[in-house]
């Protein structure tokens, strides 16, 4: 039952240091239910902002019924941070009462985990989000719940206590008594067998189960219900040398596990650190961003203050400002919005203590260079930083070189080849046949195997192709590119996962680094601009360890290529189509580079020419 609205009290500063709020003002521009009500012992932080807030010496208290099998939220105060003017607080809007009062969330939002809706604030007990007061107390009750079935298990009870020492002991990462107790050369046949190429000094052996790293046993709980159950090889080696602090230059295939690979090591870098932000990871698109931070609130489930805030465009900027001030551990982040925020100062970085720049290559290609340079400018210098990446152009090696100190580089499989779980198919096709040789490729009943991802150059091109794909074969098609909002691209992934299409026809958005498990079919439609492009797009369909097949149309608007393609896809066993290997640019372009070859081999000086090149030197100045 609710008191007349009429009813107010007035209240001191002092009244209101239980519960802090924020206020989040509608994309939609309606007004917001005013019920608002206390919770006693409990602080929701809102996580987005207005331009104003609630007068700090005003606020209406209200009563709201009893929730069966909740605990009474009636008698609570709301209150407000002492330091807020009362011009400013003015215009605060109270903390919902129920979830059926709170709006469901725009793509990238923070969702409640009761109920789903909109994740508003943030639970100062669990650091999770909740939508209202009402989810709020469901929450604290299913975790009350959880804790008296662990507490009632002595096996669980020791755990718990082995677990409150971990969290609260300095962490440092050392070998695993197993792992110690394997011989040299069988740590080396390990490698060789998993493809492991390391290059660096003092670098630790890798790891065979997560167990051997001492993770909290919460860590290791959400490692298994996020489907991790032994490492990957990146996963293997990558982790204990980022435990240990050391700077990083990664290169594995297309869906290896390396994003989990970079997130442990940040995790616990970050644990203990009291001043916040301590992580930053970036990425070069909304889509692999919002899946980041999907994946970092999995693993950290649990685990004591560790918020995330997600910093990317397409999404409103006030509520993620105000994020950043609700005590976030770890921003994620796209440069092009970082660096915005920055500008207006509304963030400060001196407190970070690792880097993640994630598809490091994409950001290169992309022109983010500078960017992430003048971002990292605001990084104190003795930070971690960590590069990941498919493959490792010579703008990457000249990047690391500059940011990083003593770093390790660690390749998994053969640098910039393509996935070697995917079976690669060339096909010779010409620009007016490339339609029907799709057609005949979604018909073939062996080839075709739902949802397919089919690959063009340009975004008139995918908006066609769906369209006459859809017409011919009648397949649920769509297509995805960068004129698609947020929202439609958002609903298009969450149906390419959910089997809701059976075709996609995209642009390079859908090439990077998004975890599309359930494809098993590429089509190149229009050959990559780039080789590097090229391993990316193909290994769309090798995700964590799965084989896929990828076809590519290939014809001579690609001639560029020709000689790049036969040296990278050759050596993967796939047989290549005779206009391609009998092509004139393909002779002229390999026999430009023996030449260049042989020039470099003339401008080294060795023992054997020595004496011809001081003979040579000799020659010219005596001419001269």
């Amino acid at each position: 039952m609710f008191l007349p609205r009429s009813v107010k009290v007035k209240r001191t500063a002092d009244d209101y240091r239980s519960c802090t709020a924020k206020k989040n003002k509608l994309s939609s521009g309606g007004s917001l239910p005013e019920e608002t009500t206390e919770f006693q012992d409990c602080k929701l932080v809102r996580t987005e902002t207005s331009p104003s807030r609630c007068n700090l010496n005003e606020v209406v208290q209200e009563r709201i019924e009893p929730i069966a099998g909740i605990p009474d939220v009636s008698d609570a105060t709301l209150g407000k941070d002492n330091h807020n003017t009362d011009e400013e607080s003015s215009l605060e809007e109270p903390i919902k009462s129920f979830s059926k009062s709170q709006r469901w969330p725009e793509p990238g939002e923070p969702v409640c985990v009761v109920c789903g809706r909109y994740g508003e604030y943030i639970c100062d007990k669990t650091d999770e989000d909740v939508c209202s007061l009402e989810c709020k107390a469901k929450h604290l009750l299913q975790s009350q719940e959880k804790e008296n079935k662990l507490k009632s298990d002595p096996l669980t009870q020791a755990e718990s206590q082995t677990e409150f020492h971990l969290l609260n002991a300095p962490y440092f990462y050392k070998d695993h008594s197993f792992i110690l107790g394997l011989r040299d050369e069988q740590i080396e046949n390990l490698k060789l067998q998993l493809g492991i190429v390391v290059q660096g000094q003092q670098v630790p052996r890798p790891i065979v189960e997560f167990e051997h790293c001492g993770f909290p046993e919460t860590l290791n709980r959400n490692l298994k219900n996020s489907g991790y159950e032994v490492p990957t090889p990146i996963q293997m080696q990558m982790i204990p040398v980022g435990l240990l602090g050391r700077d990083i230059v990664a290169s594995a295939d297309t869906g290896s596990g390396k994003t989990a690979a970079f997130l442990l090591p940040v995790i616990m870098k970050v644990l203990k650190e009291t001043e916040t932000p301590s992580a930053l990871i970036l990425a070069p698109t909304r889509e692999l961003a919002i899946q980041i931070e999907r994946q970092a609130k999995e693993l950290m489930a649990g685990l004591p203050n560790m918020r995330t805030v997600l910093l990317v465009g397409g999404l409103p900027l006030p509520p993620q400002l105000h994020r950043l001030k609700q005590s976030v551990k770890v921003i994620i982040a796209t440069p092009g919005r970082l660096t915005e925020i920055l500008k207006q100062s509304s963030v400060q970085l001196h407190g970070i203590k690792i880097v993640v720049v994630d598809e490091v290559d994409t950001m290169l290609k992309m022109g983010f260079q500078q960017q992430v340079l003048d971002i990292l400018e605001g990084v104190p210098p003795d930070h971690q930083t960590i590069l990941v990446s498919a493959t490792i152009p010579v703008g990457i090696e000249h990047l690391a070189n500059q940011l990083l100190h003593n770093f390790v580089r660690i390749t998994i499989g053969e640098k910039n080849l393509p996935c070697s779980n995917v079976r690669q198919i060339i096909l010779w096709v010409e620009e007016p046949s490339k339609k029907k040789k799709l057609f005949e490729i979604l018909n073939d009943k062996k080839l075709f195997k739902p949802p397919v991802l089919v690959f063009v150059d340009c975004k008139l091109g995918a908006d066609l192709l769906s369209d006459a794909v859809h017409k011919i074969t009648g397949l649920q098609c769509t297509a995805m590119h960068s004129e698609k909002s947020q929202v439609e691209r958002t609903d298009i992934l969450q149906g390419l996962l959910q089997d809701k299409y059976e075709v996609i026809v995209s642009t390079g958005v859908l090439g990077r680094g998004l975890d599309l498990v359930n494809v098993k079919l590429v089509v190149n439609f229009d050959m990559p601009s780039s080789m590097d492009e090229y391993v990316h797009q193909v290994g769309r369909a090798g995700r964590l360890g799965h084989n896929g097949t990828a076809i590519t149309f290939i014809n001579n608007n690609s001639k560029k290529l020709f000689w790049d393609v036969v040296k990278r896809v050759k050596p993967t066993g796939t047989i290549l189509p005779p206009q391609l290997l009998n092509s004139p640019y393909l002779h002229d372009q390999k026999r430009r580079e023996q030449q260049r070859l042989k020039q470099l081999q003339n401008s080294l000086v060795t023992g054997d020419n020595i004496m011809d090149i001081i003979r040579k030197h000799d020659k010219n100045n005596s001419h001269r």
